[in-house]
């Protein structure tokens, strides 16, 4: 399970796959994306799946616009701060604040 949430409208922290340390070329990548010339492009959605959802599909994904790399902590998993370059509206941003207590 990933710890994936908005800090503020503008901070989003984001949990790299359990494998990815700093050292590895993916921790590199994140970590320089701009300097190597990557735009990073984040998407969330609050649930996986809804409960009740009948179609057995399952929820889509917000874009949350394009992001740059603050910092990091850990390694296997990297937790990253990305900020992004555009404020989330605020029912977005109450929806993926709420991941972090959950």
């Amino acid at each position: 399970m990933y710890q994936d949430y908005a800090l503020n409208e503008r901070l989003f922290h984001w949990q790299s796959q359990s494998t990815t340390s700093v050292e590895s070329e993916t921790g590199r990548r994140y970590v320089e994306h701009e300097r190597r010339g990557y735009t990073v492009l984040l998407f969330g959605r609050e649930y996986k799946k809804r409960n009740g959802r009948v179609d057995g599909l399952a929820e889509p994904y917000f874009f949350l616009g394009p992001a740059r790399y603050v910092n990091h902590t850990g390694s296997r998993p990297m937790s990253i701060t990305w900020r992004l370059d555009y404020a989330l509206p605020a029912r977005l941003f109450r929806c993926l604040a709420r991941l972090a207590v959950a």
